[in-house]
């Protein structure tokens, strides 16, 4: 994506987000994105498809960072080198979150938080697979899947009510100590 469309893109976004705060999800238009993002039907539609295409794709941004391979320096954190371990990653998606706070209260405030639930919970079933050969190999795979992101999942929802304290590293090990 060339600069401009991702000033757009961002523009979009933000736009999005502050309707999130505002109103439901099933209330909001895309001609209010459109009108709040201050750009045109055209530009819109070449971006995203749907409101719905715009949320996914909203998750995925945050996401993909998060659950990527390679972890950079980050100004809240660093995780670029080390163990990566399970609590590693877990706590670098804590701060993850932290650090995009406005985008997830936004994204929560709303029934679209659980859209946003189901999209997190698929990207925690891929990161909890590669650690599955630490877990009693006598219980069904995907059942263990289900139980880890689910339950991380909601552990991430209480963090959120509970105005995301206390710090990550703190969080991700109790979730670590409890499974």
């Amino acid at each position: 994506m060339d600069r401009r469309q991702q000033k757009t893109r961002k523009a979009i976004f933000d736009a999005f987000n502050a309707l999130l705060e505002q109103k439901k999800y099933s209330a909001i238009t895309v001609q209010e994105i459109i009108d709040q993002a201050n750009i045109g039907r055209s530009t819109f539609y070449a971006h995203f498809e749907t409101k719905d295409h715009l949320l996914k794709a909203m998750c995925t941004d945050i996401f993909e960072h998060v659950f990527s391979e390679t972890l950079l320096t980050e100004k809240t954190h660093d995780f670029s080198e080390g163990n990566r371990g399970m609590e590693e990653r877990l706590t670098h998606l804590l701060y993850h979150l932290k650090d995009n706070r406005t985008n997830i209260r936004g994204i929560f405030a709303c029934e679209s938080g659980e859209l946003f639930m189901d999209y997190f919970k698929e990207y925690l079933r891929t990161l909890f697979d590669q650690y599955m050969d630490c877990f009693d190999q006598n219980v069904p795979k995907d059942f263990v899947l289900n139980h880890l992101a689910g339950s991380f999942a909601e552990a991430v929802r209480w963090w959120m009510k509970n105005h995301m304290e206390p710090e990550p590293e703190i969080v991700a090990g109790y979730y670590i100590h409890l499974i």
